[in-house]
């Protein structure tokens, strides 16, 4: 019974993973190449991230951090957005980790 049990959830869990893979596979044909205006903002991102990152923070008051902080935050937003990437579902996570759990 359990040797059943192990099976069906391995069955179960390659199924998923397969529809995860091809998914993400789609998502890669559709879009190859950056626009000519998407790689400018994406050099103004970089740009300003390294200006922030050569700034000398010691004399900000506290409140001035947490704005450059949030403002890091939203750059790093925007390039993720821009440049696209990989990503797993949090239930492709869990079938992962169940799996590992299993086979170990």
């Amino acid at each position: 019974m359990k040797r059943l049990i192990y099976s069906l959830v391995l069955v179960f869990t390659l199924a998923i993973s397969a529809n995860t893979v091809s998914a993400a596979g789609k998502t890669d044909k559709i879009k190859t190449e950056m626009t000519a205006e998407q790689q400018i903002q994406l050099k103004q991102i970089t740009d300003r991230v390294q200006e922030i990152k050569s700034m000398d923070k010691s004399n900000l008051s506290k409140s001035e951090r947490k704005e450059l902080r949030q403002e890091l935050r939203g750059l790093k937003k925007q390039a993720n957005a821009l440049g696209g990437g990989v990503y797993l579902s949090v239930g492709a996570i869990i079938i992962i980790i169940l799996l590992l759990i299993l086979i170990l």
